[in-house]
Formats: C-alpha cells, structure tokens, sequence
C-alpha cells in the first residue's frame, strides 16, 4: 500500500515528506494506521548517525494508532484495538524469557538495523521501488501507516486520548519504569534528577506518584525547572549557577537515595553519581555516542555503598505489563503526560525536530 512518511536521505539533513510503498504484514506482524508519534532525541542523533543506522530511513519510534490488519499467527491484537508500539526484541534470550526484554541480547539489531531481526528485509520501498531502512525500534512510525510485530504492539484502553500515548512506548516509558521499575523506592525517600526533559519529567511524576517526599529536578534551563515544580518537583537546582553536588547534599543532609543522568555527559554522569548518599542508586539513562565512558570516585563508591545502573525502556518490566499501567496512571489524574505535550503535523517533522533541539518543546508529537 501507499503511504506517507517522513524519510531521512542523508547525515544531518532536514526529513522529506514522501509517498513510499508498505508491505503486507507477515504471519507476525501488525498493520498500524497511526494516529500519533513522539519526536525523540533517539531519533535526531540516528539521523546525526551517532548510531549508523542505514540510509535512507524512516524513523519513529513512539507511535501509537489503530490495529487495520494483522497476520495470520497473531493473536494478542486484533482489528481495531487502539496500541502502542514499542520496542522490539527477539524473545528467545535469556532477558526475555525472564520478562525483561528491555535487556534483549538483539536489542541493537532488532531496533537499529534498519530490518527486520529474521532476515533483514525491509516493508518499506520508495516511489521508485528502492529499499528504505524501516523497522526502527519495530515500527518506523513517521509515516501514515506502520508494521509492527505482535510482540512490541500494546493493546492500550480506549477511552485513552490515543493521540498522546505514543511517547509511552519509549521515552516516557524509560524516565518513569526507572523509578517504577529499576528503583522501586520506598515512601518518603529522596531523588535527584538530572536533566528536566520529557524523560526526566516522566520519572519526576512518577517519583511524586510513588511517594518520594523530596524530588529535586537539575537544569540549566530556569523554564524547565519551573516546569518540574509545577509537576511535583520540591526542589530546582540550576546546574549553570551553582554545584548541583554541593546543593543536593544540602537539600538531602547528606545525600540523594536515587538519582538519574539523563543528559549523556560524563561531567553530570560524575555529579550524579557523586550526589548519592550511603547506599544510594544511580540510573544511566541518556544515550551518548558508542564508545562514550565516564570515571568515578572508586572508594567513594565502594565505601558509601553507592551503586550504578544502566536504565533503558522498561527496564525490569515488559511494556505489555508496564504501559498499561502507566495508562491508568494518566487517566486517573496521577501521571499528567499531556502537560509535556506539544503537537505537530507531519510535515511540520523539522520543525518539530529543531524545537526538541532547542528544548522550545518538551515532548513533540506528531499526530495524522
């Protein structure tokens, strides 16, 4: 079938709206008409080619639509469910087969590869018949229409504004399932977030939905940290104008419970892990560049106790379980994701793309 998509022809340059071509789906896959979908920073840096996937592509991976076909082995779905698409994963490994497919030992090729994890192939052709790189995170959703796999799709209530639930399928679902999922933390104890973007907010409400009593949001942008006050945070620290290490050992006599980098500098990647009081956690969230490392104190570390942690999607939870749940959290007034929101049309994706940027918006969406 045709549709209309946003493709990605070259490092760096602006997306063009174009008609391209959309296999059937296969015994295992799921047509989607899309109604909405996220703008992620995950997005922007493949296009920079930070992580090479192949050109020219279709990006979009926090979609959310309708079910319009499905194929024949499927049954989790069915014509005219309302879903989120997630990540994909293989199913078979170890992390998988204990619900943690967040942690897919094919984590990389079954989102990054540009096709599919069975046999590379691509749904996606242009007008000319040449392939384009889909699949992306099992789904390419800036396009009209998606395929995406039985396992990645989540059937999602729907009285839900469908429209906005798309980012739950990746970065809000990664900021909030750190706290929910890889943190669990007890009532009354405290975090420290790095970088007060669409992730970072979403594990900010989180935290206040779980019951940290003191939440601290880091920023160098005063607008943003206004934001996290409005959302729940007690405390803003301005990383620009003061030690944010300094002023969270202040807020917390002594030190933070929990903290999360988000913004994929080794600098802050330091200060989160520094701000930790005894016993503390650190979740690494933001995506830096392949090879990127980062240094720490080794005895501060190991005598406080401190621990660090890799963070991504859903963590220890499958998105089947997790989003859900976070649906529910949204309708009942407990996660407002819609304050994050900033909408877009298609072929305003540059746009939007500039304004994630240059943090004029804090979570765009594309919606069809």
């Amino acid at each position: 079938m045709k549709i209309t998509a946003a493709v990605c022809r070259g490092q760096g340059e602006d997306f063009q709206i174009e008609e391209v071509n959309l296999a059937d789906p296969r015994e295992d896959e799921v047509l989607v008409r899309n109604v909405g979908a996220g703008v992620c920073h995950t997005d922007l840096i493949c296009r920079d080619q930070w992580y090479p996937v192949p050109l020219p592509a279709v990006f979009g991976h926090e979609g959310s639509g309708v079910v319009e076909a499905v194929g024949k082995n499927v049954t989790r779905v069915q014509p005219g469910d309302h879903v989120v698409m997630s990540y994909m994963s293989c199913g078979i490994c170890k992390s998988c087969t204990l619900g943690r497919p967040a942690y897919c030992a094919q984590l990389y090729g079954a989102n990054f590869s540009g096709g599919r994890l069975s046999d590379e192939s691509s749904a996606l052709t242009d007008a000319k018949g040449e392939r384009l790189s889909g699949h992306f995170f099992g789904q390419s959703s800036w396009a009209s229409h998606s395929i995406a796999y039985e396992r990645s799709v989540v059937k999602v209530d729907p009285a839900a504004p469908l429209e906005l639930l798309g980012p739950m399928g990746c970065g809000i679902q990664t900021g909030a399932a750190a706290v929910l999922s890889t943190f669990n933390p007890e009532l009354g104890t405290s975090i420290a977030i790095f970088g007060a973007g669409s992730v970072g907010l979403a594990a900010l409400m989180a935290a206040k939905a779980v019951g940290c009593t003191t939440i601290i949001a880091v920023d160098i942008k005063p607008q943003r940290l206004e934001l996290a006050k409005s959302l729940g945070a007690t405390h803003g620290v301005n990383g620009a104008e003061v030690d944010s290490v300094e002023a969270i050992k202040e807020i917390t006599g002594g030190g933070a419970d929990y903290s999360i980098e988000l913004t994929a500098s080794p600098k802050v990647a330091r200060q989160a892990i520094d701000s930790l009081g005894t016993m503390g956690t650190c979740a690494l969230i933001g995506a830096a560049a392949l090879g990127t490392e980062y240094s720490f104190d080794m005895n501060d570390v190991m005598l406080a106790g401190k621990r660090i942690v890799g963070h991504i999607e859903s963590g220890n939870l499958s998105p089947q379980i997790f989003i859900p749940r976070l649906v529910t959290l949204m309708q009942q007034g407990n996660f407002p994701l819609e304050k994050l929101v900033t909408t877009y049309k298609l072929d305003e994706v540059n746009k939007a793309a500039h304004d994630t940027e240059a943090g004029v918006s804090v979570k765009p969406v594309l919606v069809f």
